[in-house]
C-alpha cells in the first residue's frame, strides 16, 4: 500500500476511495481500522471512521489508531480527509485531529485544502464558498451538528489547533507547483505549520498534488487527491488496473437523514412520482414509528421506495430543543441502522443513503468491513459492493443531482 487515508465520516471517504480509484489506483474503503493486513494489491487504503462529530479526544485517539495500521501496510504518504464544507465546531475535530497525525509523523508544511470545484466548493483567499456563496450563507450555517458560521478556514481553524495557521494565496497556486513549494516553504520559515491552501479548479488541484509529492501528510477534501495519483504514477509504483464493475439485480431501497439542501429537494423531486414516507424524529424517539414498520413498507412497496427524516432546519432545531441534540442524533441513527438490517435481512440488494451520520450508522449497523469501489454515480459519490449480495451508495447531504436517487438505483444495477 502506497497512499493511507483517513476520513472522518463514510460517505467523505467513499467520495476520496472515488477519487483515486477514477485516477488509476486501486483502492480499498476499510470501515473503521481493519483486523488484519490489506490485500498485496491494494495502492491505496482508505480507513472510514465515524470521527466528525464525536469528542475531539476520541477522534484523535481513532485516527491515530488508523494512522498505525496505515504505516504497518507500507504507506508512504498519509492523507486525513474531511468534508468540503469544513464540517466542525470552534472546538475540532478537524484541527486537533490535524494536529495529532502531524505531531505522529514529524510532519511539516501540512496543507490545509477542503476545495472541490466538481461540486462547487471553492476557495479564494483563504475563505470557503460553495458554488457563489461563502461557507456562512450557503444553508451550512443550519447544520445540526456542525453549524458553520465563518467562511475564513484560517478564523476557524486556528482556535481548534496549538499550531500556527497560515496560507498560500491563489496568485500563488495559479503560478503552479513550484510556486506552490516556495510558498509552502515561506510559511514553514514563518513557523506555520498548518498551511490552508487556495484552490478554484481542477487544475489547482493538480499542481497541489505535484507540489506536496514529498510530504508526509495532507488534508483536505476529496478534491486534492485528484493530483496524488500521478505522483506514484510518474515513480511507475501503480498499475492503473481497474476492476470491472458487477451490478446487483432486484429491489432499490433509499433512506435519508441529511437535512441538507440539496437533499431536501432531491427527496422533493423523487417523492413526486415515487413513493415516500416521512421519517418523524418525535415519533422514532417517543416509539410510536418503529424500524420494523418501516423496513416492511420499504420491502412491500413497489418501485424505489424512500425513508426519509430529512427536514427544514427549523423543524430540527425544535425537535433537538426538545430532546437535546445527542438523543435525538442518536435515535435516529440506531433507527436507520435497524432499518438496513432488517431490509439486507428481507432479501434488499441494493441500499442508498443520503447524509453522513445516517451513512454512518447504515454501514455500522450492517457491519460491512470493506467496500469495493464501482462507477460514478455523481461528483463524490460511487456505487460501492459490500458483499457478492449487497451493493449500497453513501451520499453526503450536500451532494448529487436532482434526480440523485433514480440516477443511482439505475447505475447500482447496471454492467457496464
Amino acid at each position: 500500500m502506497l497512499l493511507g487515508c483517513i476520513g472522518d465520516d463514510f460517505t467523505g471517504s467513499s467520495d476520496l476511495a472515488n477519487t483515486l480509484a477514477k485516477q488509476g489506483m486501486r483502492t480499498v474503503q476499510y470501515t473503521g481500522v481493519p483486523a488484519n493486513a490489506a490485500a498485496a494489491d491494494v495502492e491505496a487504503g482508505v480507513v472510514a471512521l465515524k470521527s466528525r462529530s464525536i469528542p475531539a479526544a476520541d477522534a484523535v485517539r481513532q485516527s491515530l489508531a488508523a494512522l498505525e495500521w496505515l504505516q504497518a501496510q507500507g504507506c508512504t504518504q498519509f492523507f486525513f480527509k474531511y468534508c468540503s464544507t469544513f464540517d466542525s465546531t470552534p472546538e475540532g475535530n478537524i484541527g486537533p485531529v490535524a494536529e495529532a497525525l502531524a505531531k505522529a509523523l514529524d510532519a511539516y508544511k501540512v496543507i490545509v485544502c477542503p476545495a472541490f470545484p466538481g461540486t462547487g466548493r471553492s476557495i479564494y483567499q483563504g475563505h470557503l464558498f460553495v458554488k457563489d456563496r461563502l461557507l456562512s450563507e450557503s444553508g451550512m450555517e443550519n447544520h445540526p451538528l456542525t453549524p458553520m458560521t465563518d467562511p475564513d478556514l484560517r478564523r476557524w481553524l486556528a482556535p481548534q489547533t496549538g499550531f500556527a495557521v497560515g496560507h498560500v494565496d491563489a496568485a500563488h497556486v495559479f503560478a503552479g507547483s513550484e510556486a506552490i513549494r516556495i510558498a509552502l516553504q515561506a510559511e514553514h520559515d514563518a513557523g506555520k505549520r498548518l498551511i490552508v491552501v487556495d484552490a478554484l479548479r481542477d487544475v489547482d488541484l493538480i499542481e497541489i498534488g505535484a507540489a506536496v509529492r514529498d510530504l508526509p501528510l495532507l488534508t483536505g477534501g476529496s478534491g486534492v487527491a485528484l493530483g496524488l495519483p500521478a505522483n506514484f504514477a510518474k515513480a511507475g509504483s501503480i498499475s492503473g488496473r481497474v476492476v470491472p464493475w458487477r451490478g446487483q439485480p432486484g429491489k432499490c431501497v433509499a433512506l435519508s437523514g441529511s437535512c441538507s439542501n440539496a437533499t431536501r429537494a432531491q427527496v422533493a423531486l423523487h417523492a413526486k412520482s415515487n413513493p415516500a414516507r416521512e421519517i418523524a424524529a418525535a415519533d422514532v424517539i417517543e416509539g410510536r414509528l418503529t424500524a420494523r414498520e418501516t423496513a416492511a413498507w420499504l420491502i412491500e412497496t413497489d418501485g424505489l421506495p424512500l425513508a426519509y427524516s430529512s427536514a427544514d432546519p427549523s423543524v430540527v432545531r425544535e425537535v433537538q430543543t426538545r430532546y437535546g441534540r445527542e438523543k435525538s442524533a442518536a435515535a435516529l441513527e440506531a433507527f436507520f441502522a435497524e432499518t438496513a438490517r432488517l431490509l439486507v435481512a428481507g432479501g434488499i440488494g441494493k441500499i442508498l443513503t443520503a447524509g453522513g451520520e445516517t451513512s454512518g450508522a447504515v454501514v455500522e449497523g450492517l457491519k460491512l468491513d470493506s467496500l469495493e469501489i464501482g462507477p460514478e454515480i455523481d461528483p463524490g459519490v460511487p456505487a460501492l459492493r459490500a458483499s457478492d449480495s449487497l451493493v449500497i451508495a453513501l451520499k453526503s447531504g450536500n451532494f448529487g443531482a436532482p434526480d440523485y436517487f433514480g440516477k443511482a438505483a439505475r447505475i447500482l444495477g447496471e454492467n457496464p
